[in-house]
């Protein structure tokens, strides 16, 4: 008599739980490459992405690795080689870093017309948002290698018609910091090589002044690595530690307190917010930083124990490696991004951590190497993504059904695989019959399936992989195609396959390597029959 078996996919990717621990949570996923958890529950194969300016898009400096990304004004500024540029569109770009820019700002073609200031040797860049009172709000850009720069932007018609502002800050001589951020009116900076163990913040309201009342400098007793604005604190990542600074507009009263002494972070770029928290990348995993219901008090979780061994392989080559993130606002995404110099493109990788209802799950990609990664909201409350390469290319992020390398595009190849199954009994072998795939199509698609019996034992025969070519995209009213799509048909439709062989366990892979729609896995339904017990 034959027996039922079902899963629902969700729990992302586990990677620290060995094969017996894993018959218990059937759900999650031994593989999961470009793929990413849906909060609406399953697997969705993620999207492409495409260059920036379509068909006549153009670098912003040549073939120089893209070492920042920013979404500024109504377009996004670039830091590649040695210098700053802004483009409206990804088809022309103008260089921003100027030398002897007028305090009054200049126009369009004063401004276009003046010497580029080089920014020599400029590294990874630290990008800060300070509002104020002008049409676009003031960027202020560390580097590590040269003092900060600020830009600004006056008007809102075209390009030629606005003033622009634009010069560097002098911190403290010749100063050049790593990481900024804006905290409660101030523009704090650190991580500069001759003063690696102080933080210096600007006057109030004036984040190009460091001179005025208002503004002061701290030693720490760590290197600092990163900085942030979190709530009514501005918390200090060091290399070891942790501190919070309190009270910065008062001078009496400032003050820095240690969050904690052991634990620090790895990588500037790591740190983000997502709903609430704080992400960083540490020495022993991804960990948050978490106000807790005490007013003023701290707690640090980690949060990528699924994933754990990829994290110590990260932390293992983190000098080696860029790291780059975003978060995805619409998606509840923490996208991370870590690639060595003489990585390919088509061997990047990358780790996406979704926030669900059950905390983080993840899932990896392969075959994006982003340099510098930025997703911001446009004037208009609209997501933006955008994200750099090594060879100086800009691309829309997260959209589209490929790769667009350089404008080219590849196919995007997806693979999800389930633990081995017992069906809650080792001992017994298995004999399949059929099984039945929930997905949700976006388009048309045709992945294939692979069955595998007994953790892929070499020495027993394994069944050819099945193509599944008959997955109908149904028709949505006021949007369905005559002759292209299936009227009546379900939106999740359930794909049956008779499957063949045996064993005391079988994983099912689901994977796709093509320029189709993305698709989401919601789960299986499996009807075996049981056999002898050995």
């Amino acid at each position: 008599m034959s027996q039922p078996f079902g899963l629902a996919a969700k729990g992302g990717l586990h990677t620290s739980l060995n094969q017996i621990e894993m018959l218990r949570q059937p759900g999650v996923a031994s593989k999961l490459t470009n793929f990413e958890v849906d909060t609406d529950g399953g697997y969705r194969r993620i999207n492409g992405f495409s260059i920036y300016g379509g068909a006549s898009a153009v670098r912003p400096n040549g073939d120089n690795k893209i070492l920042g990304i920013k979404g500024y004004a109504d377009g996004v500024i670039v830091c590649s080689g040695t210098g700053i540029f802004f483009s409206l569109d990804g088809t022309s770009w103008i260089s921003i870093s100027k030398q002897n820019v007028h305090s009054n700002g200049d126009n369009y073609s004063t401004f276009t017309g003046r010497t580029d200031l080089a920014r020599t040797n400029q590294g990874q860049t630290s990008f800060s948002f300070f509002e104020g009172l002008s049409d676009y709000g003031e960027i202020l850009i560390c580097d590590g290698a040269n003092k900060p720069y600020f830009f600004r932007m006056e008007g809102t018609g075209s390009l030629t018609t606005r003033t622009f502002f634009a010069g560097e800050v002098t911190v403290d001589g010749t100063l050049a910091p790593a990481v900024g951020t804006i905290h409660d009116k101030h523009f704090v900076v650190a991580g500069a090589g001759s003063a690696s163990n102080t933080i210096y913040y600007s006057h109030t309201n004036d984040p190009d002044n460091f001179s005025g009342a208002g503004a002061g400098s701290i030693v720490l007793e760590d290197q600092v690595i990163g900085l942030a604005s979190f709530r009514s604190d501005l918390i200090i990542f060091c290399r070891n530690s942790i501190f919070k600074l309190l009270n910065i507009n008062d001078s009496n009263n400032i003050t820095v307190q240690p969050v904690t002494k052991n634990v620090g972070c790895t990588a500037a770029q790591s740190i983000q917010e997502i709903a609430g928290d704080l992400l960083f990348l540490s020495p022993d995993g991804i960990r948050t930083v978490a106000g807790t219901v005490r007013i003023g008090d701290v707690e640090l979780g980690s949060v990528s124990r699924p994933i754990q061994p990829i994290i110590k392989d990260i932390a293992r080559n983190i000098d080696d490696l860029d790291i780059s993130t975003a978060i995805l606002r619409s998606k509840s995404q923490y996208r991370l991004f870590y690639n060595g110099a003489e990585t390919s493109n088509r061997g990047a990788k990358g780790i996406i951590a979704t926030l669900t209802n059950e905390g983080f799950q993840y899932s990896e990609t392969l075959g994006i190497k982003a340099t510098a990664i930025t997703s911001d909201l446009n004037r208009d409350g609209i997501e933006q993504t955008w994200h750099g390469d090594a060879d100086g290319y800009i691309y829309n992020h997260d959209t589209g059904d490929s790769f667009d390398y350089g404008g080219v595009a590849y196919d995007v190849t997806a693979a999800y695989q389930t633990p081995h199954l017992d069906f809650g009994d080792l001992g017994t072998r298995k004999t399949m019959r059929y099984v039945r795939l929930s997905m949700t199509p976006e388009g048309p698609l045709s992945p294939t399936l692979r069955v595998r019996f007994d953790y892929e034992e070499p020495f027993i025969a394994q069944p050819l992989d099945y193509l599944l070519d008959d997955i109908t995209l149904p028709s949505i009213f006021g949007t369905g195609v005559f002759g292209a799509n299936v009227f009546g048909a379900s939106s999740d439709p359930l794909i049956r396959r008779a499957i063949q062989g045996s064993g005391q366990t079988v994983s099912f892979s689901i994977t796709s390597s093509d320029q189709k729609s993305p698709y989401t896995v919601n789960g299986l339904y499996v009807d075996y029959t049981p056999a002898g017990r050995r």
